[in-house]
């Protein structure tokens, strides 16, 4: 049985319905990331879980009790906001220990527990420090202490790194998933960063309207989108339109140049226009269009990235990106020339909806 259950959850504010039929179970100790752009409804479905917005319809349980109804202080469950929200009168030590205080626990539990929490986060040296006086990466740690002192059965982020710079984000991502990890606390995380929800998820769920349009594991869902959304949505990718040739053989054409998938082409027929996926380092350049996997097309720009160098090339309408990872003795081919992109049948994928 699932540990956390939302089950047909659907809210409206006024006329305007921002989730809608949202169905998810998520397993105990489980790592959940909710992905999507801003107004899409994934930080609605974050509050209702926590209890501070009621679902319209649907129920919410977890370890098989509903707690559709229950306020936010009735619900064991631990919260880390985006903007931190520590307490400034507060010192480290005594933010830590406030969830503690409130539950009543006697002062000798609060101490063990605040000074187990603060190790466990690195930051025992600094219990006596404010707020102010520390950085952002910091003070998100106390959260992530704060909201975990209780020993809650489910923990809840949302977007709690957005605010810090991009090192102190890699580095704070991986320590809040390690530390996930050794709780075993099932924990769903909210966030618009694709490469957040790739690095430190057991599962995502790709919300696009209201709804979610694909939950998959991190693989699944940026190397077998289920919808035009999820594909442009998680990672780049290129969109070829290309019309179906034999679709008995699965046999399609880019431009003028034909190409056979592994992906069953049905139900479309010979002459209708389908949609194909293929992520830009998913192909290399090949000395000559030999055998069925290959593209021969004109180089049309050429962009240094650090890591690795794009290229665009065009095939009849389309215009297709590629990688190569860059090297000091790299010479990317230039504008105008003719290359050939080779790649696995596997590597094309049909984009139905």
């Amino acid at each position: 049985m699932s540990f956390l259950t939302l089950s047909n959850i659907q809210k409206s504010f006024g006329p305007v319905q921002v989730v809608k039929d949202f169905d998810m179970a998520i397993e105990k100790g489980e790592f959940v990331s909710f992905l999507g752009p801003s107004g899409c409804g994934k930080t609605t479905v974050l509050r209702m879980i926590a209890g501070f917005e009621t679902p319209t319809g649907g129920t919410i349980t977890v370890a098989g009790r509903d707690q559709t109804s229950l306020k936010p202080n009735q619900r064991n469950i631990g919260m880390v906001f985006q903007a931190y929200a520590l307490f400034p009168n507060m010192n480290v030590a005594e933010n830590v220990a406030f969830g503690l205080k409130v539950a009543g626990k006697p002062k000798a539990e609060i101490d063990a527990r605040v000074k187990e929490m603060l190790g466990l986060i690195h930051l025992g040296h600094l219990a006596e420090r404010y707020p102010y006086q520390m950085s952002g990466g910091q003070q998100q740690r106390v959260a992530l202490a704060r909201a975990l002192a209780p020993k809650p059965q489910v923990l809840l982020l949302d977007e709690p790194l957005s605010a810090l710079d991009a090192k102190i984000r890699v580095s704070l991502r991986e320590e809040i998933r390690q530390i996930q990890q050794q709780l075993g606390i099932t924990t769903v995380f909210v966030t618009h960063d694709q490469e957040e929800a790739l690095s430190i998820s057991d599962r995502i769920v790709v919300m696009n309207a209201g709804r979610a349009d694909q939950i998959g594991t991190p693989a699944e869902i940026y190397n077998r989108p289920s919808t035009r959304f999820v594909a442009n949505f998680v990672g780049t990718l290129n969109l070829i339109d290309a019309k179906v040739i034999d679709p008995g053989e699965n046999r399609i054409a880019i431009g003028d140049q034909g190409v056979t998938l592994r992906e069953p082409v049905a139900p479309a027929k010979a002459g209708d226009t389908i949609s194909l996926a293929l992520r830009p380092e998913a192909g290399s350049i090949a000395p000559d269009a030999k055998g069925e996997t290959a593209l021969t097309g004109e180089v049309v720009s050429s962009n240094f990235l650090g890591s690795v160098i794009r290229t665009r090339m065009k095939v009849g309408e389309s215009v297709i990106s590629f990688d190569m990872f860059n090297s000091p003795g790299l010479v990317p081919p230039a504008v105008g020339e003719t290359v050939t992109l080779r790649f696995t049948a596997g590597d094309l994928l049909i984009i139905r909806d």
